[in-house]
């Protein structure tokens, strides 16, 4: 199934479901609020401030390690819980939060058989107060409204890059019909582009394909002086991206870049795989530094907020700008069809 956050026809009522607990912001959001909970249980039982910071180490020494473990099975059992129902796998949930909780309270001797009770009864509850969370996240961003959101940002791409890609048609439309009209059926392949479906992944062979006609169409107006050095001999060109993720770092790197250069300014865009990871890369030389940053504040956003949108905190966009150069990494997870 390709992965998606496009909304399905039915069933419209939106159904409450387990987190993924193999997901980075999942996990993090986990371990924070479980955290914050026991802080504010040790708040409210122990009324001797004097004590308040030693409470607070007793209850660490007691929450981190079943913690982690509870976290670590979670993880080893997602694909089984994945395919169980709400209620089953909120059961499951329930039954290792209480396992582990014995198991690791009577390995370090925290007490006797009712300490033991007391501790698995908080660890119970403090997995419903995080499913409730998790469940009240869901619904409050429903896959209609990251649906809206993703729309919105992908229709802000659109006016600038069929813009740019009209202008370099009519620099040739004269001098070269014969190109022109080539170039005019390259047009209609990056329009069908971006009128598809955006809101599901797409080929990253897709999305690389797209940026070699957008870049083959500025050449008519750029010339010799637009050389794009790829790097994608090793990419997973099967792998699904966000669809316009490359495209626009493309379009900044060459308006900002290549255009403004008097001479020959190279665009690099290095693709590459490790360990499960996605990286893609754009470097450009940067002509007016101050003109570069405003211009790519607005894309960069854009695409921080769409890898948010498919990804959580499982993607990330960092950009470094030093000794005159542009730099812009993407990580992003390798997903591929299943």
């Amino acid at each position: 199934m390709v992965q998606s956050i496009k909304q399905k026809p039915q069933p419209t009522v939106i159904r409450p479901g387990l987190p993924d607990f193999r997901n980075l912001g999942v996990l993090l959001r986990i371990l924070l609020l479980v955290n914050l909970m026991g802080l504010l249980t040790v708040l409210i039982a122990e009324p001797d401030l004097s004590r308040l910071a030693a409470a607070i180490v007793e209850m660490a020494g007691r929450l981190e390690l079943p913690l982690f473990m509870a976290v670590l099975v979670l993880y080893l059992l997602q694909p089984v819980l994945r395919e169980r129902s709400p209620l089953a796998g909120a059961a499951g949930i329930g039954a290792v939060v209480v396992g582990v909780a014995f198991l690791v309270g009577w390995w370090l001797g925290h007490g006797d058989a009712e300490q033991l009770f007391r501790e698995a009864a908080w660890a119970v509850g403090a997995a419903a107060v995080t499913l409730a969370y998790f469940d009240w996240r869901a619904r409050r961003f429903s896959p209609a409204l990251a649906e809206a959101r993703l729309l919105a940002l992908t229709a802000r791409i659109r006016p600038h890059f069929l813009f740019n890609a009209l202008n370099g048609v009519l620099g040739v439309i004269r001098s070269d019909p014969r190109r022109a009209e080539r170039a005019l059926e390259e047009l209609a392949d990056l329009f069908r582009a971006l009128i598809r479906d955006n809101r599901e992944l797409v080929p990253l062979s897709d999305e690389l394909a797209l940026c070699e006609r957008y870049i083959d169409i500025e050449g008519l107006r750029l010339g010799e002086r637009l050389v794009v050095e790829w790097a994608t001999a090793d990419a997973p060109h099967d792998a699904l991206v966000p669809p316009l993720l490359l495209q626009p770092l493309l379009e900044n790197a060459v308006y900002y870049g290549v255009e403004p250069a008097a001479e020959v300014a190279p665009v690099k865009v290095g693709v590459s795989s490790s360990g499960g990871q996605l990286r893609i890369e754009v470097e450009n030389r940067v002509v007016d530094a101050q003109s570069h940053h405003a211009g790519n504040h607005m894309a960069l956003d854009n695409i921080r907020e769409r890898l948010m949108l498919f990804y959580d905190l499982e993607a990330r966009l960092e950009v470094d700008a030093d000794g005159g150069r542009y730099h812009v990494v993407i990580t992003l997870p390798v997903k591929r069809k299943s």
